[in-house]
């Protein structure tokens, strides 16, 4: 269900924004959040942040302008980029410039360890994601178990893509 807030339509899709009084009724088994902000041109909002979170700004149409308490400056994100707010912060400005805006909030607690992530798979070692690839080909591409670990997708015609091949060189966690 939209909601307007500052001059914005949000839309909270799963998990819930702290200050609209709006839940999404999706089954997570984490407290995530993921909500669409649609911004006329020239248009603001405020948004409250849950501080525990780490939250990504996606900014799918715009450029926007993000201005968060911490004294930051504000930062202009273009369309196509990601912007990282780490936890901490209790509020989000968002501004749109001459034209309008979308953006994807998403938020959740950041997770307690080190992960290794390369193309579609996010593991704990480079080992992980060397057997999830073999799963994916074996699974999916080689269709031993289309309904294994990684499913399948309804009502899609196409081919699924295989992985690329693993770089020749170690993966290493990110910090």
């Amino acid at each position: 269900m939209p909601l307007i807030v500052g001059d914005a339509t949000v839309r909270v899709f799963v998990g819930a924004l702290l200050g609209i009084g709006h839940e999404a009724s999706v089954t997570v088994f984490s407290p995530p959040l993921g909500a669409q902000v649609d911004l006329p041109a020239s248009g603001t909002v405020e948004l409250e942040l849950d501080p525990a979170f780490e939250h990504g700004v996606l900014v799918d149409a715009g450029p926007v302008t993000i201005e968060a308490e911490r004294a930051d400056a504000p930062t202009a994100v273009q369309w196509s980029e990601l912007a990282y707010l780490e936890p901490g912060r209790r509020r989000l400005a968002l501004s749109a410039g001459d034209t309008p805006a979308r953006v994807v909030l998403l938020g959740g607690v950041p997770f307690g360890e080190e992960l290794v992530m390369w193309w579609n798979f996010i593991g704990r070692s480079e080992d992980e994601i060397v057997e999830f690839r073999r799963q994916w080909q074996a699974d999916i591409i080689g269709r031993d178990n289309p309904d294994g670990r990684f499913g399948t997708v309804a009502r899609y015609d196409g081919s699924p893509l295989p992985a690329p091949e693993l770089p020749t060189v170690r993966l290493k966690p990110r910090k």
